[in-house]
């Protein structure tokens, strides 16, 4: 019986200082003064498009994202949660994050946005190295970073995380171990530890860069999990690493198919309508300009479409299999609605395959599935 899921709120703000050449993400280059007040004001009269669709539930989790959300002021910041409190009711321990770019924030704007209510900083650090720091578009430095850094433990924030990335260009694993220890010096309870991806429609695509090879990358990636591993992070995620009881519980939601209101230009979003039985997606107007002048309309939506019952299992297991954890079946049903029968088939040919175990309570990624997590994925697309 489809039931509703944990729900979060996710708000995006769009614009960034410069287009690093590797981003895919709905992201602008900034040409002129922040709309500050503007988008803020965009930001709540779209929310309240969806509050129809979730009166009475809670939301246990927001996140900021951008773009570089800390291009805005704590007052903004400030208006914006106070905006959404007014609104939607949050979970005494609700997860507040936001992320933040070294060089695109002052750095006594981070006691600003604790005040404002955000307990969770997400700083995209990506590299301690210089060079590659101007390779990947970077507008820091890594002395810059490691300040960012600083400043957001002066600010009192226990809970923060860092991007890193590697499998850079002409990377040795000499250089991606040194970036990782620099990052655990800091002590991060999280680390978003993320190998960089050509992605199309990005300037990288256009002029890939000389990318280490395969062997030299499979070597790395294992060489700095046994450092991770050392320095007593988990990865319960496959590119995330956390400190016990400190993984993302944002995060967490989305790979478990919980339900997020997607607010601001490009934002997408995933809510479960019981009394109509099904699933809904919605996805807001990608571009600013139109996006802001939707304003005067409400028209914020550019899509919305219900999911239908055979995309389920794979839009389910896309994101639940990323987790090391064993996924139980009765998750699968009340988020699904759907019987496990229906899936019957793509269990068994997962299970010849080495990729699953599974009982009657639960479902296990092995080891295999793991490695091969995009053959197993794929085991559930609609036929």
């Amino acid at each position: 019986m489809l039931t509703p899921p944990p729900l979060s709120l996710y708000l995006h703000l769009p614009w960034c200082i410069a287009k690093c050449p590797y981003c895919d993400f709905n992201s602008h280059a900034l040409a002129g003064e922040l709309p500050e007040g503007d988008y803020i004001d965009a930001l709540l009269a779209d929310l309240e498009v969806d509050l129809p669709r979730v009166w009475g539930r809670t939301l246990s989790s927001i996140f900021i994202g951008g773009g570089t959300p800390s291009l805005f002021s704590a007052d903004a910041i400030d208006r914006l949660l106070s905006g959404v409190r007014a609104r939607l009711a949050l979970a005494p321990d609700a997860e507040i994050t936001m992320e933040a770019n070294p060089g695109a924030v002052e750095h006594d704007r981070f006691e600003g946005y604790r005040a404002a209510g955000v307990n969770r900083i997400s700083l995209g650090v990506q590299s301690f190295d210089n060079e590659q720091l101007k390779r990947l578009g970077r507008i820091h430095s890594a002395t810059e970073a490691s300040r960012a850094i600083e400043a957001v433990t002066r600010a009192g924030f226990e809970r923060f995380n860092l991007d890193l990335m590697w499998a850079l260009p002409g990377q040795t694993i000499e250089q991606a171990l040194a970036d990782l220890e620099q990052a655990l010096a800091f002590e991060p309870r999280h680390l978003s530890h993320y190998q960089l991806t050509i992605e199309p429609n990005t300037v990288f695509a256009a002029r890939p860069p000389e990318l280490p090879e395969e062997e030299i990358i499979w070597d790395m990636q294992q060489t700095c999990q046994e450092r991770l591993l050392d320095a007593g992070l988990t990865s319960y995620e496959i590119s995330a690493w956390a400190a016990p009881g400190q993984a993302s519980r944002h995060n967490l939601n989305y790979w478990c198919f919980g339900d997020y209101l997607g607010i601001g230009a490009g934002a997408h979003g995933k809510i479960t309508l019981p009394a109509k039985g099904h699933i809904l997606r919605t996805r807001r107007k990608s571009h600013p300009r139109p996006y802001l002048k939707a304003q005067e309309n409400g028209s914020f939506i550019a899509e919305e479409a219900i999911v239908p019952d055979e995309q389920l299992p794979f839009e389910y297991f896309l994101n639940r299999f990323r987790l090391d954890q064993p996924v139980p079946w009765t998750e699968f049903e009340t988020r699904t609605g759907l019987d496990r029968e229906r899936i019957a088939e793509s269990m068994d040919r997962a299970r010849e395959l080495g990729l699953i175990d599974s009982d009657e309570t639960c479902i296990f990624r092995t080891a295999r599935g793991k490695r091969y997590l995009n053959d197993l994925q794929a085991l559930f697309l609609p036929r």
